[in-house]
């Protein structure tokens, strides 16, 4: 779980991005993607188009949130340390920024996820490349700040294993996104029932004695949550198709 700190981090992260963003009269690049159609988390396509606007602070939040957590992930099970993960995201966003102008959605062609991937992955060649000429073998294990170590060998960024993070990572943040969604348009106590019937894995009972209801309405409430989820999910899949 990440820790207050953390969070505040990253969101500074994102006012430095969206600082240079606003200052910098960034050189548009033109970008192409060739990988066949496989979105799994909200990427809208209207939220990428309102990426093309730089003064949009609340779709650029909007975007941070959703894949800050996505590229992060990554770096560290790639064998990044924390500090060198948290250069990714905020290097990744930035370039992300310069590409968006001149960016052109189209499902047919190709994948967002594939485009964002391969920038992520640049960013990550990048960190190891300051390392020195060891860095393909090995990393030191550090603490990321997340209560995890970094892995003892480094993934190689161009190779088959970090396709295979990216898309476990992605799946994750899926349905991570999706429950946040619920969460924020549900009833507080709702949530909390099936949060701690679910995720915190308390016996129905506890749960129940807990908000004063009976043991059927902790199974009902976490079974109209998961219903919600379900729902959120399947919309974010074809949000883009």
């Amino acid at each position: 779980m990440m820790r207050k700190a953390d969070n505040n981090f990253f969101f500074n992260i994102f006012r430095q991005t969206m600082y240079f963003i606003a200052n910098h009269h960034l050189r548009p690049h033109y970008c192409y993607m060739a990988e066949p159609m496989d979105e799994l988390i909200p990427t809208r396509a209207t939220l990428i188009q309102r990426l093309k606007d730089w003064q949009d602070q609340s779709s650029w939040q909007d975007f941070f949130d959703t894949y800050w957590k996505l590229i992060y992930g990554v770096a560290i099970k790639g064998g990044l340390t924390g500090a060198e993960a948290q250069d990714v995201v905020q290097e990744t966003m930035i370039s992300v920024a310069k590409h968006m102008p001149t960016f052109e959605y189209d499902p047919a062609i190709g994948s967002f996820k594939t485009w964002l991937l391969n920038m992520t992955r640049w960013r990550i060649t990048d960190q190891l490349r300051k390392r020195g000429p060891f860095a393909a073998s090995q990393s030191a294990p550090e603490d990321t700040g997340t209560g995890t170590r970094t892995v003892d060998k480094v993934v190689d960024p161009a190779g088959p294993d970090l396709d295979a993070l990216w898309n476990e990572e992605w799946e994750k943040n899926l349905l991570d996104a999706a429950m946040a969604k619920v969460k924020r348009r549900l009833d507080p106590q709702k949530y909390q029932i099936f949060d701690l019937y679910v995720n915190k894995e308390w016996a129905p009972e506890k749960v129940a004695a807990t908000f004063g209801i009976s043991v059927d309405q902790v199974y009902l409430a976490k079974h109209r949550t998961t219903e919600l989820i379900k729902e959120e999910v399947k919309r974010l899949e074809k949000e883009v198709r």
